[in-house]
Parts: C-alpha cells; structure tokens; sequence
C-alpha cells in the first residue's frame, strides 16, 4: 500500500507556485524481435503477467500514487464538457444543416483569390505542390481532366508499392473503382457540372474510417471479417458528394495502437523526406500520402496524436478538430471519448476547405454538447491582421523547450519571433499544471475504450492474431481497474478547469508538435514490429490536451533539423475555436523549400 495524498481542490490550486517537472524517461525495454515475442509471451501469462506489468506501472508515470493513493475532489468528467464560448472574431458561419456543398462554396469566399501564375508558369519550383484550387483551375481550364491524374495516380502507387523498399501507402487501393470515380467526374467537367471545388480531388482515407466498397480492417488482418462494411462513413459520405475521389484505404498502425507507423501486416510506410524514417503514426499512411504530394489531401483520425503526430514528422498541416465536431458514425473508434476524425493536407487553406465539407456533429452530440456554431475565419489580409495584432499566444518556456532534439524547440522559437515582430501577435507566459497527471488520464482512458470495443475478441482468443506490439498495449490495459478509469476521469475535470483558467488570458497555447524529429525504423522491426514506450512518450510530450480535454489543435510545419526532417508547431485553441487557429497558422512561417 503506499502513503495515501490528498490534492486541493482545483480552484484552491495556486498556479503561480507550480514547478515544471521533466517526465521522467520511460524505464521500459526497447523490444524487438526474439525478446520480442518472448516478453509477450511472459505478460499473458495469467498471474506472472499481471506481477511484471504491475512492476511497470510503479516504475513509470507515478502510475499507483496518482490514481490510487491519492484524493482527488473532483466530480468524474466521462467526456468533454465546454463553457460555453463567445464567438469568434472575423469568422463566416457555415449552416451545418445545409449540404457540403453548399457549405463548401461558402468556404471558398473566405479565402484570397486565387493566383494562378504561382503554380502556373515556368518559374515555379519543381516540387511546389498542387493545391486543390490548383486542381481545380487544371480542371476548369481543360488542362487536364481527373481521368488523366487517375492513371497517374495508379502508376506512382504501383512504382511506390514496387520500391526496394516498398513506401507501403495503401491497404486497400482497387485500380477499377479509382479510374470508375475518375471517370464520373470527367464527365460532370465535360458537362460544365462539377459539384464543387472539390470535385476531382484525390484523397485517401485511413483504415479505420468506412469507406466503401473498401473493408475496414483497422490496420489489422482479420477486422473486416467481423465487422463488413455497407457504406460509407458519415464523414466519408459528406465528402463523396462534392465529387472527391478516393483512392484507397491508408496504412495505419494496427488498431491505432502506435506513434510510429510501424505495421508489420501491411509493411511499414515510409517517410518520404527520408524513407529510412518512420512516418509517425497512426495515421502514417494519410501524411506519408500526402507528404509525397500523391493526393492533397487526405482523412485520418486522432486519439493520442495519431493526425498531429505524422503530420509534423512528415511536413504537412494536421488539423485535430474539437471532440465530436465532425460526426463519428461509420468509425471503428467511433464510440470512444478522447477520439476524433479530422483532415490532413498540404496548406492550411485545404485544410481548411475539407474540413468545411466535413463538419458537422452528430444529431445527439449536438443536443448533448450544444456546440458553437461551425465556422471558418475570413482570411482577407484586412480583417486577418487585425485579428492577428490581437492574437494572444500562450507559452509554458520550460515545457516548449523539454525536447529531445534541439532544433526543433530552436525553429518552433523562430517561427513565433517572425508571427509577433511581422503581425505583432503578444507572446504571453502561461503555466499547465499537472501535465504527469494528464499522460496518466489519458493513457487510462484510451486504453480502457480500446480494450473496452475489443473485449470480446479477447474472450475467444482472436486477439491473438494481432501483432506483438498491439498485445503489449492490451494487456498494460487489462490492468487498469474502474477505480483507475473513474480517477482518471476525475483528473480530466481538473485539467479541464485549468485551460479554461488560461484561455482567459490567452487565445492560443502553442508548443512544438513533438518532442522528436521522425526516428529510424530498425530493420529488425520491420518482420514483428517493435515497443519502444521511450520515443512515444517523445512523440506524444505535447499533445493530449487535444484528445483527454478534446481541444481543437493543428499542427503546421515551419522547418527541418539539421538531418532535414520536417519540423511541427502545435496551436491548441479554445472549445469550437477551429477557425482562430486557422488564422493564426495560415501566417505561420512556411519551411523553405528543402
């Protein structure tokens, strides 16, 4: 038993008084391989398991004096509650009743005109992505047609499946469907009637999310045998009817259970700024897509960082909308708490014009959150500078700077001078408490509602087939109890009191993405897979306010360490405040071209 602690209730906390404490290194093996296979084999043993994951916990994260010997007054928040929040400045509201693509044509007046000359003219650096509007303007000026892109599509997802080694983007990627939808959209451009700015745009959806006639394995080789697919995610459905084109279901990490990307069932996806790198995950194949500039854009989901993270390590803008802003039915994680599914892209501005397609709560979220209403910012340079110059950023120093790479804190540093001496935003220092206690909340919570969806599976041994890293994680879960859950969740309506305390003072928190830049994949992983608890709590060091508290965040990239790999500022905002992260991050310095 140990020496049973008190906390203060939360409003009594003097956060002025609050010391930064540095995590402490996970003391976990980095396993792979034969120690691999034989470390699994010892924790589902059932009583020797229980002792050594036992060990673990008191060895990491203060695990049992956080949750179990320690009072903590607060009433249990189950899921997200917001305040209510005021409207946002300079921002267009998009009706969610009406359809996409309705909402979508709004959308497009929030943003500057379009300049064809950028990408149009013999001058433009040769790897500049195409953005949608570019894309569309190709389309609209009979430049090309989505037929023509569909066949180039198939060609460079065929060479990347054929690379030594293999970029493993897809899962699921079926050649007819692909050139069936290109076609489709050929003819409505041909007829003068494409059904909207995003018609004809090529997008890839992760594995978890339904999207038919593709199955929906999870990452996983045996999913879709239990759970078929009929049609296609809310989500999905929504963007389907603007004429998107999909072209397959994306690699992710098995069940979503990783940060790395690693997936041995479907090989690992690479990083395309190094394909010796880990993408991130565990939407790896949704950034390394788009990273590639194969598609725009593409759909991941986030629990734990799994958008964020990929989309820093790989370059691109991931967007981490507020809990239950974008209707989660047709989701394989679609009942949980701390989950969410939200777009990725190479601009903020596409970013911005898929999420505007895809929003929308479900009708019982909305009755049960009463959320803010869906908007996006008005980026006019008139009305943008104003709202910058009265943009207040908040900092925690210490905790900005706790990184395992340097550069990154050093760029992310860099970045933030140019926002306040170019717009002149104000830079406030803030202080987060209890950051240990939020790993701890969220570590219990995702782990539970995952376990809690698989725990027949478990029952009649099918768990069994999934790889060796994924059964690590389900069994560390297996031995959270409901006093563990109910304290975490008690822990979450503390956590929650403290951001709402410093979104009084500040309108942004910004931090670097990550604590590292994209970590070498060993090659001894790649067959089995591989648990390395000390690189995901680098990767996850900044991001589960998003996901305990369901905070919106986005993360752009503003540069590259010294090897060049892509570095990522994080933008957590307030409640429903999607739109004020988009204006700040729209004027977040770009990385030169690398």
């Amino acid at each position: 038993m140990g020496k049973k602690s008190a906390k203060l209730p939360v409003e009594e906390v003097d956060v002025s008084a609050v010391k930064y404490h540095q995590p402490t290194t996970v003391k976990a093996p980095h396993l792979m391989g034969l120690a691999h296979k034989m470390f699994v084999w010892l924790i589902e043993l059932p009583i020797l398991g229980a002792i050594i994951l036992e060990v673990y916990k008191r060895m990491n994260n203060n695990f049992n004096k956080v949750l179990r010997n320690t009072v903590i007054p607060e009433k249990p928040m189950f899921r997200p509650e917001f305040p209510p929040q005021e409207k946002e400045p300079g921002v267009v509201v998009l009706d969610e009743d009406k359809e996409p693509t309705i909402r979508l044509a709004s959308a497009l007046q929030c943003l500057p005109p379009y300049d064809s000359s950028r990408h149009w003219n013999h001058d433009s650096p040769p790897f500049l992505y195409w953005t949608i509007r570019d894309y569309a303007h190709a389309y609209r000026s009979n430049l090309t047609t989505p037929s023509i892109l569909a066949e180039r599509i198939i060609s460079a997802v065929e060479k990347s499946n054929n690379r030594k080694p293999p970029m493993s983007f897809l899962v699921s990627f079926n050649v007819d469907d692909v050139r069936k939808q290109a076609a489709a959209s050929t003819q409505r451009f041909s007829e003068g009637n494409p059904l909207s700015i995003l018609d004809g745009i090529f997008m890839a959806i992760k594995d978890d999310t339904d999207c038919f006639p593709h199955s929906s394995k999870g990452g996983t080789t045996w999913l879709h045998k239990l759970r078929p697919v009929k049609q296609d995610a809310v989500c999905v459905s929504r963007l389907r009817s603007c004429g998107v084109i999909f072209i397959g279901k994306a690699n992710m990490n098995e069940l979503g259970l990783g940060t790395t990307g690693n997936n041995p069932n479907y090989g690992t996806t690479r990083n395309p700024h190094s394909t010796d790198r880990y993408t991130g995950g565990s939407s790896s194949g949704p950034a390394a897509i788009v990273a590639s500039g194969l598609c725009p854009a593409a759909v991941g989901t986030d629990g734990g960082g799994s958008v964020r993270i990929p989309s820093s390590l790989c370059g691109v803008v991931g967007l981490k909308t507020t809990f239950a802003r974008i209707d989660m039915k047709g989701l394989i994680c679609g009942s949980g708490t701390v989950e969410v599914v939200s777009p990725l892209a190479a601009t903020v501005e596409d970013t911005m014009l898929v999420y505007a397609a895809m929003g929308g709560c479900s009708p019982v979220d909305r009755i049960s959150l009463n959320p803010s209403a869906l908007c996006l910012p008005n980026l006019s340079p008139s009305v943008n500078l104003d709202i910058l110059r009265s943009t207040r950023l908040g900092k925690y120093s210490e905790w900005f700077h706790d990184v395992y790479c340097p550069d990154i804190s050093t760029k992310c540093e860099d970045a933030l001078n140019l926002l306040l001496e170019s717009f002149g935003c104000k830079i406030t220092e803030i202080t987060v408490p209890e950051l240990e206690e939020m790993r701890t909340a969220h570590l219990v919570t995702i782990g539970a509602e995952s376990l809690n969806g698989l725990y027949p599976n478990y029952e009649d041994g099918t768990c069994s087939k999934l790889t060796l890293d994924t059964r690590v994680c389900l069994e560390l879960f297996r031995t959270f109890s409901a006093v563990d859950y109910v304290s975490a969740q008690r822990l979450r309506r503390r956590l929650m009191y403290y951001h709402m305390e410093i979104f009084k003072k500040v309108d942004i928190i910004v931090t670097p993405t990550t604590g590292m830049t994209a970590p070498k994949i060993p090659l001894s992983s790649l067959e089995h897979g591989e648990t390395n608890y000390e690189v995901t709590g680098y990767l996850m060091r900044f991001i589960l306010a998003g996901n305990l508290l369901g905070l919106p965040a986005v993360t752009v990239p503003i540069g590259h360490d010294k090897e060049g790999l892509p570095i990522g500022l994080q933008l957590i905002g307030r409640p429903w405040g999607e739109a004020s992260m988009c204006v700040c991050s729209c004027w977040v310095p770009p990385p030169p071209h690398h």
